[in-house]
């Protein structure tokens, strides 16, 4: 008997269109366990312009169960517009094609019913169940409401497979945590092995391993799916397994198939949506969390995560040592592949990330495993307070792609510095939206408005509604919600929250955004700019000199050295100056209340800004410091330089680092540049000449510019050829190569003398040059007094 109020969080939502109509079908986690509710006869909407109204009449004459009905809505334009009702939601997107071929837009037509239903309801992920009619998993026709504070336990299954070279499938691992198996192809060996702590059960064919995958999810039943590379690489290779054989590959729940589709704008990139069942994969999900990694592989976020990897070596060992296990030792290849979902469940659970993709749901509206999706979470929460102000959303597309103002970059000071502080705009431009009052809607209040006191000047001639608008409404109920989040130690939320607030002005700026208006984007980017300069003007006005800036950041010298109590000190003192200076302007100037928030970042006892390579001027997004914390704590921290980058050797990053580090504690540093560069060429430090770049393109794409990494990359496939090896770099991926006398080899098949020269020339002498230019010194310079060195 199903209580008559339930909670649930969203796991999957769809629409289809029956005879009776529209249908909705959401599956819910409960804590009463998985539910399935269903909305029948739903009626979608649609918009179009009065003026229009006998065209578009004309039309529905012809398309049964359509209507219009009288509305009190507009559009930007100020043009009032008619509901367009469909009991069918193709209807309204063949009525869209006609009316477009007659230079007429139907506006909101693309929004699909089970988002609508959701968002004008001002739901996300969590929702209360009222009513309906309940048959034991299935509630039919029932009401829902926003449950903003559900959070249930989701069930989770850590899925893996193990296959040849040429993807015919081996063996398919699952880790429910309680109930941990391997589907083995072939027959178990003859004796006995070593203790397991999973089942390991041998299947005769490929068929009766995908019947037993079935099984094994509708009896365990998870919400959740999770692996590494799970879409593109293990469920594809199942599908394609299933095909081949002819069995039915049925993980969704009520075993429903896979709805495979590709992404329209990643050729080869595809979504596997299954019914009642989530899939969520760890490399897209810890990017989503804002995690970086120089290799995303499970090998190298294992060994940096948890400290610990899989048990075979490179990608050309492991796949002969996969095969001779499965030809060999079955179960050594099933403790292999069971301990490949053990590492993706520890990862998840060290990087909290079902936790963290469950509160983006709960923040953006979006399903758990829709990953991006910054466009859709802006209309999710935009639209229903848009049209409770009188107005319908306009098409992609209305407004023709500009470009605009992104964010202000000071002009550096390059040098040497003591002393510089780092003062930071809290969330800078969600601060803007809320305290300038920058929106779509209210800049098309502000653009028709005939009384001065009701408006806001902006940049570039742009007006915004003092009354009418919402999405610094939006912003401040996401704003309050981080507070509280942090408050509590919700890190997930805070950090959920966070993001898709600094998503506005970015979806803004978004060409493929129904809300994209460079006047709006810029009137957030362009007062960035002039709240940068102010600050630095004030800054500057006490006696400290501004010696660079980005977007929201500024960095102060203090003039002379300062104990790091005193430069803490001048931070706290500006900080307090200048937001007090931010609220009196804004009330006395502006009448406007101040929600801009500069606050204490870093304190630098050393700072390096570097020039562009080259030349004097100071370059941008590029410096070093030794940082101190309130503590005394210090730390070296690099921006933007080769040691910040994963594209430069190791020989470059860690010179770099010791060179910086010297100067910064005041060591020698004339010798350690010289003894550098000779036991390089004496080939001590071979181990750090490894260049490790990214192949971003099929290894065929390049045929006029062709850099190192592909040179290397053609070699060693060339070589993977000949030894009947599978080759690695066809379709892109990471290259490890050095430069020879010959020029760049991968190590695979490396046979020529290093070039020490290009070494010295191109890593370590732009590096060092750099750093000693301000100080009059040079590479060459110390380097060449030394008579033995070359």
């Amino acid at each position: 008997m199903l209580p008559t109020e339930l909670k649930g969080f969203i796991l999957t939502r769809r629409w289809r269109d029956v005879t009776a109509g529209t249908e909705i079908e959401y599956w819910l986690a409960t804590d009463a366990g998985p539910m399935k509710v269903v909305l029948t006869s739903q009626t979608s909407v649609a918009f179009v312009e009065a003026r229009h109204r006998a065209p578009v009449e004309a039309h529905l004459a012809a398309m049964p169960g359509m209507q219009l009905r009288e509305l009190g809505l507009k559009t930007f334009h100020q043009e009032p517009v008619v509901g367009v009702y469909a009991k069918h939601f193709r209807q309204l997107g063949q009525l869209a094609r006609t009316l477009r071929a007659q230079g007429i837009p139907l506006l909101e037509a693309d929004v699909r019913p089970h988002d609508r239903y959701l968002m004008e309801r001002f739901i996300t992920a969590g929702v209360l169940v009222e009513g309906g009619r309940a048959d034991r998993s299935t509630i039919v026709d029932c009401k829902l409401k926003p449950a903003p504070d559900f959070r249930p336990v989701l069930k989770v299954v850590s899925l893996d497979i193990e296959t040849s070279q040429d993807e015919e499938l081996y063996s398919i691992a699952l880790d429910g945590q309680e109930d941990r198996v391997v589907f083995m192809l072939g027959e178990p060996p003859p004796e006995p092995g070593e203790p397991i702590n999973f089942s390991l059960i041998f299947c005769p064919t490929r068929k009766a391993m995908l019947e037993r995958l079935n099984d094994w999810f509708e009896r365990n039943d998870p919400d959740v799916i999770i692996g590494w590379s799970v879409i593109q690489f293990d469920l594809r290779v199942l599908q394609k397994a299933a095909d081949a054989c002819g069995a039915k590959f049925l993980l969704g729940r009520e075993r429903r198939p896979i709805d495979w589709r590709t992404h329209p704008g990643k050729q080869g990139y595809l979504f596997a949506a299954m019914p009642g069942r989530v899939v969520i994969d760890g490399i897209d999900a810890l990017k989503a969390a804002s995690w970086t990694f120089p290799s995303f592989s499970l090998e190298a976020v294992s060994q940096e995560l948890l400290g610990e990897g899989k048990a075979i070596g490179d990608e050309y060992d492991r796949m002969a040592e996969i095969e001779r296990r499965y030809q060999e030792d079955k179960p050594a290849l099933a403790l292999y592949n069971i301990r490949d979902c053990e590492l993706v469940l520890r990862i998840f659970d060290k990087a909290k990330l079902l936790q963290f993709m469950m509160e983006r749901a709960h923040t953006m509206g979006l399903q758990i495993d829709h990953l991006g999706g910054s466009i859709a979470a802006f209309s999710h929460h935009y639209l229903p307070r848009m049209h409770r102000l009188g107005y319908v959303a306009p098409n992609v597309g209305e407004i023709p792609n500009k470009a605009f103002p992104g964010g202000y970059v000071m002009e550096s000071k390059p040098g040497f510095y003591d002393s510089v502080v780092v003062l930071d705009y809290k969330s800078l431009y969600p601060s803007i939206i809320r305290t300038f009052l920058v929106d779509p809607v209210g800049f098309v209040e502000g653009s028709n408005a005939s009384e001065p006191a009701k408006v806001i000047k902006g940049p570039r001639g742009t007006s915004f509604s003092r009354e009418k608008h919402c999405l610094p409404e939006i912003v401040t109920t996401l704003w309050r919600a981080r507070d509280e989040a942090k408050r509590v130690k919700n890190e997930s939320l805070s950090q959920a929250l966070k993001l898709l607030m600094n998503s506005f002005a970015g979806v803004l700026g978004a060409a493929d955004c129904r809300f994209f208006n460079p006047q709006v984007v810029s009137a957030i980017t362009l007062r960035g700019h002039e709240m940068m300069k102010l600050t630095r003007k004030f800054v500057e006005n006490r006696g400290y000199e501004a010696i660079y800036g980005d977007t929201d950041s500024i960095f102060i010298w203090l003039k002379r050295t300062h104990t790091n109590e005193e430069a803490h000190a001048i931070a706290a003192n500006l900080v307090r100056d200048i937001n007090d200076w931010w609220t009196r302007t804004l009330r006395e100037e502006h009448g406007l209340e101040n929600f801009l928030e500069i606050e204490f970042d870093t304190h630098y006892k050393k700072f390096f800004m570097p020039t562009i390579r080259g030349s004097d001027v100071g370059s941008k997004k590029r410096y070093a410091g030794l940082s101190v914390g309130a503590t005394g704590k210090e730390e070296m921290v690099y921006r933007g330089l080769e040691m910040a980058r994963s594209d430069w050797t190791p020989l470059a990053r860690q010179f770099q680092e010791g060179l910086l580090s010297r100067i910064f504690q005041g060591e020698p540093y004339k010798e350690f540049v010289t003894d550098y560069a000779r036991s390089t060429l004496a080939g001590q430090k071979d181990d750090l000449l490894i260049y490790r770049k990214r192949l971003r393109h099929r290894l065929d794409a390049y045929q006029v510019n062709v850099p190192p990494q592909v040179r290397a990359a053609r070699i060693a496939d060339e070589y993977n050829g000949r030894v009947n090896r599978p080759q690695q770099y066809q379709k892109g991926g990471r290259i490890q190569y050095v430069m020879t006398w010959n020029g760049p080899e991968p190590l695979e098949t490396r046979h020529s003398r290093i070039d020490y020269e290009h070494y010295l020339s191109k890593q370590l002498q732009p590096i060092a040059d750099a750093i000693l230019q301000p100080m009059g010194e040079s590479f060459m310079a110390l380097t060449t007094s030394q008579q033995d060195l070359f």
